[in-house]
């Protein structure tokens, strides 16, 4: 399965052209998405397949997930615990036995953690999870490896390299990862391609 995650910058960042030149490029099965606004949702129009669109509590931008395939169950959406200014919710895929989580955690590095672990536990045991993680560092996730590239996707404040973008794993095997070009977003796409491990 060929994954992209991308932080798509809800105010004037990457549009929905971007992401539909992208899946030309790249021809993934699953494309998620965090900071998507309504801009988004007529992307299966443009290049088919299926999409759903989850945003954040009191928030106009959230989560997104295209899909090649149409899911046997939709999406479903999982609070987690809040940080000080915006609530967080994960995005959970399920294919088949294996879940897929699409994050855009907090950015305190003890609450997105803990946010993790929370994730972590309602997955079954084949599972990822990816995307705008706001952490540096290791993930202290027991059981998941961290399976994505380690190119950094972010610059904080156009000075600092950082790799917020992540993908982790469990019982899972990551054939291959790499980081894209940014387009219009803050954030760098990362892409992986997991097996069954």
């Amino acid at each position: 399965m060929k994954i992209i995650s991308w932080n798509l910058l809800h105010t004037g960042g990457a549009s929905a052209a971007h992401v539909q030149a992208m899946i030309a490029a790249e021809q993934p099965d699953l494309f998620l998405m965090q900071e998507a606004t309504a801009r988004l949702d007529t992307l299966p129009e443009a290049v088919g397949g299926f999409y759903t669109r989850d945003a954040l509590p009191g928030r106009l931008h959230g989560l997104a997930c295209w899909t090649r395939q149409k899911l046997k169950n939709p999406a479903r959406t999982l609070a987690l615990q809040r940080g000080m200014v915006v609530r967080r919710v994960c995005q959970i895929l399920d294919f088949d036995d294996i879940g897929i989580a699409n994050v855009h955690l907090s950015h305190g590095q003890l609450l997105n953690r803990r946010q993790l672990r929370r994730i972590a536990r309602i997955l079954p045991p084949r599972a990822a999870i990816l995307g705008d993680c706001n952490m540096v560092g290791a993930p202290l996730l027991r059981g998941f490896a961290d399976a994505g590239p380690r190119t950094p996707t972010h610059n904080a404040a156009r000075l600092v390299p950082l790799r917020l973008d992540r993908c982790f794993t469990r019982g899972l095997h990551c054939e291959s990862s790499k980081v894209l070009l940014r387009g219009e977003s803050d954030h760098r796409p990362i892409m992986v391609t997991l097996s069954a491990g």
